[in-house]
């Protein structure tokens, strides 16, 4: 049977709890298919609450018994929970039931991976671990017993540790939590261990909990946590609150991590690195996803939605976070401009199609699927926007005030921006419309010079969708500079801020006409249309003082230039090829900022751009434009690249610093356009040597999109095939790098080997993620990307219907192209909708990216 009709949340329709949580006490007797949980909760009445009927969520839970004091009760279920008559003052509530842990694919609520028991309870899973009010202003302690056996001698909860013995293990978390926060985990498990001393003094046992074999993995992410624990305390003056702090690598988890209160729960590849299996990119990542969870403990635990409309109070706020962390750790110029590509790749297209929902969305039916670029990604770009505009110190004073004034409370976007009105008197009404209202603005600019006086115009306007009909002028902090003919610049970077539909600025007793320098530091998340000539990009790409603003300038020569190509096949631009010739030859460039300057926008990108502009995409067009342009950049640079190659190697053990990761970065992006000169000479001999897995995949990358590689996949593979992590690269790599037309035959072919596992989302992923990602090979022609990607989603929904559901998005941006492939796509979206016992989450994904 198909799920209920799903049933539209609205935030308008708020409402407290009736009951205050004062206590929870649960005991769990482990088996993988009987697992039994009771429940001791304390409820009393909420004064804050109106009178209301008695309920507790609870999904897939068989009811043992219930009673209130003592006294068993009778209780009405249906499939979304439990109500019950109460009285009307205190009383203690209790409950025993039986889950099947080992049979719960879904991986939300208490589950079983490889044998260890572990939860994922955000963002409604709790309730399919017992009956309880599973939301988020619901916040208790929590008091918790495991009961094990052999196969679980590792017993872990929340909060600190009380007692242990032979097959049981206490746990007491004695900050108040709601239950999207609880976490418990059961196995086999050795632990990396070390201490922390906090500022004032507390001593903090820090472990790393992994299966056996993967011991060896564990020191990077230690170090990680430790930076981030010192960095908290000193940006923000958080200071960890509990006596311990456990990390656990689960092989099976829908997310890259969980914050939960005290204990950390990690799918394996955000947390186990070595340099034989990881990439900088790996650490990079690992390093980032660390401190995310670490600073969620404050911003997310301590201080908490209210509702799960809030999501981005905790999320954004935190992204924000870990992306300063970033910066201090690495180079601050490369995170904002890796941060920018990433918005542009996966928030804009959200904003600019049927998925499209504000910061803080108004109505959902599931909320597994508001976990978006857009929650996350652009709800940070908001943060950001308003520590600009309310400068360094006006930033640090609110955030005192938000941790003073909300410690323990579940809370709003509405606090939250009061905490800046009251720490900085600033009226921010206007600036609220970036959390209610969906879209990307697009400014577009104009420019008027008389008698030394040079003004520019900006105009705002955003799109109308079915979240936002009529989008209002919103607060845009547009950073500009403004620099002389000779190169000098003559306005050092100035925050303009635009509130009107058009606004013009006037800039007086300038010697002569100014090149604008504009969205420095990507000030806004926006799109800037402004008419730029070839020459005055190749300026800026030469002059600008921006990181951001110069490599834009590179970036835009390579998308007009590749639109061009793809539109009426035009020859590359002289302009672009001289300009990363210059780059690359600047040695006081970072070698991770020249890499960045390297790449192309994606293809996805060049598709939207030419949809922009009213020209249907052809992915086949790009596809081929992409492929001319790297050509003719590798010849165009034939006398630098065998310098830098030499000049990019590493001496000496390898280190994930930003150092070396850039070099290796830059080395990387070097030997993509050798290999298109010397046949994949190079790329074999790095391959052989390579004493890294940087070295390793970027070496077999270029020989597979060299149409060789064979023997080194072999072998790849034969070295690996024991290291799970490992193999996932080895399955997305194939299809990433191979042409369009043999990207569905090389994933189907995938699907079909002994180490395929649909029921592991990192498996599924590497192998139908890379399938999607691959934009001329998943939008070809005949329709055949778009059913195999189908197939698989209709299969998977039953087993894991919050990774399906996510995957769906690969179809967002079906209509900008041909008819064609709109009517394979539509057929696909059709038959996926049409599905039997289609689940909410995916059902309610298909509908909105088909209206």
């Amino acid at each position: 049977m198909r799920d209920a009709a799903p049933q539209t949340i609205y935030l308008s329709d708020y409402t407290p709890f009736g009951w205050l949580v004062d206590k929870v006490d649960l005991t769990f007797i482990l088996a993988p298919h009987a697992t039994r949980v009771k429940s001791r909760i304390a409820f009393s009445p909420n004064p804050d609450a109106p009178a209301q009927a008695f309920f507790l969520h609870g999904e897939e839970l068989k009811l043992i018994s219930a009673s209130i004091d003592g006294t068993a009760v009778d209780t009405q279920l249906t499939a979304q929970g439990l109500s019950c008559q109460v009285p009307d003052t205190a009383f203690v509530w209790e409950a025993e039931v039986e889950i099947d842990p080992a049979n719960n694919t879904a991986l939300e609520g208490l589950y079983m991976s490889n044998g260890m028991y572990c939860t994922q309870c955000e963002a409604e899973g709790f309730r399919k671990i017992t009956f309880y009010p599973d939301r988020p202003d619901v916040m208790s302690t929590f008091t918790v017993r495991i009961e094990g056996s052999a196969d679980t001698p590792v017993m872990l909860s929340n909060g600190n540790p009380v007692s242990s013995g032979d097959g049981f293990a206490e746990w007491h978390d004695p900050w108040p939590k709601p239950a999207y926060l609880f976490a418990l985990v059961a196995g086999e498990l050795v632990a990396q261990s070390d201490r922390f001393t906090t500022a004032s003094g507390k001593d903090v046992a820090l472990n790393l909990w992994v299966r056996p074999g993967d011991e060896g993995k564990c020191a990077f992410g230690m170090e990680a946590l430790k930076k981030s624990m010192k960095w908290d305390e000193d940006v923000y003056g958080r200071e960890y609150d509990l006596e311990v702090f456990n990390i656990v690598a689960v092989d099976d988890f829908n997310m890259g991590a969980m914050e939960n209160k005290g204990l950390n729960i990690f799918n394996s590849s955000a947390v186990l690195a070595s340099p034989e299996t990881s990439t900088d990119m790996n650490f990079e990542r690992i390093e980032a996803i660390i401190a995310h969870e670490y600073f969620h403990n404050w911003t997310g635990n301590r201080i908490t939605c209210r509702d799960w409309f809030q999501l981005c109070l905790k999320e954004g706020l935190t992204v924000f976070r870990d992306a300063q962390f970033t910066s201090d750790m690495r180079s601050a110029p490369v995170k904002r401009i890796q941060d920018a590509i990433d918005l542009r790749a996966r928030q804009f297209p959200e904003d600019g199609g049927p998925l499209a929902h504000p910061v803080r969305p108004d109505q959902y039916q599931e909320i597994n699927n508001f976990y978006t670029a857009t929650v996350y990604e652009k709800g940070a770009e908001v943060i950001g926007m308003l520590k600009r505009l309310v400068g360094d110190d006006g930033y640090k004073a609110a955030l005192d005030l938000y941790f003073d004034r909300h410690d323990g409370q579940a809370c709003t976007i509405e606090d939250w921006l009061q905490v800046f009105e009251d720490a900085t008197g600033r009226d921010l009404a206007q600036f609220k419309r970036w959390y209610t209202q969906a879209g990307t603005p697009r400014v577009s600019v104009a420019e008027h010079w008389a008698d030394g006086t040079y003004t520019l115009t900006f105009r705002q306007e955003t799109k109308p969708s079915a979240a936002t009909p009529a989008p209002l002028p919103q607060v845009i902090p547009m950073a500009i500079g403004l620099l002389n003919p000779n190169g000098d610049e003559v306005l050092p970077t100035t925050v303009l801020e635009i509130t009107e539909e058009e606004q013009s600025f006037r800039f007086e007793d300038l010697a002569a006409r100014p090149v604008p320098s504009l969205l420095r530091g990507f000030s806004a998340p926006v799109t800037l249309d402004r008419d730029a000539t070839t020459e005055e990009r190749a300026f800026l790409l030469a002059h600008d003082t921006d990181s951001f603003t110069r490599w834009e300038a590179g970036n835009a020569l390579a998308q007009q230039t590749l639109l061009d190509m793809a539109a009426d096949g035009a020859v590359p631009a002289a302009a672009y090829l001289d300009g990363m010739k210059a780059v690359l030859r600047d040695d006081s460039l970072d070698p991770a900022y020249r890499a960045l300057m390297l790449s192309f926008p994606t293809q996805s990108a060049l598709a939207g751009a030419l949809a922009d502009k009213g020209i249907t995409p052809d992915p086949d067009a790009i596809w081929q434009a992409v492929e001319t342009l790297r050509q003719s950049l590798a010849e165009h640079l034939q006398d630098v690249l065998p310098r830098l190659e030499a000049e990019t190697r590493v001496d000496g053990p390898y280190r994930p610093d930003a150092e070396q990761s850039g070099k290796r970065a830059l080395g990387g992006a070097v030997l993509g356009l050798l290999t298109r000169l010397d046949g994949g000479a190079a790329a074999a001999a790095q391959y052989a040597a390579a004493d890294n897995m940087t070295l390793k995949l970027n070496a077999l990358a270029c020989l597979i999109l060299a149409g060789k590689g064979e023997a080194q996949l072999a072998e790849f593979y034969d070295n690996w095939q024991h290291d799970r992590l490992v193999i996932d690269k080895w399955f997305g790599l194939q299809i990433m790098q191979a042409a369009p037309e043999r990207v569905v035959d090389v994933a189907r072919a995938l699907t079909e080997h002994p180490d395929f596992n649909m029921k592991n989302p990192n498996r599924f992923r590497a192998t139908l993620g890379a399938l999607a990602g691959h934009h001329a090979g998943f939008h070809r022609k005949d329709g055949a990307g778009y059913d195999l990607l189908a197939d698989w989603l209709i299969r998977l929904d039953p087993v894991n219907p919050q990774t399906t559901a996510r995957m769906c998005t690969a179809f967002q941006t079906w209509k900008r192209y041909d008819a064609t492939r709109r009517g394979h796509a539509r057929a696909a979206l059709d038959r996926i909708a049409a599905t039997e016992g289609l689940s909410r989450d995916v059902s309610e994904m298909v509908q909105r990216i088909l209206a």
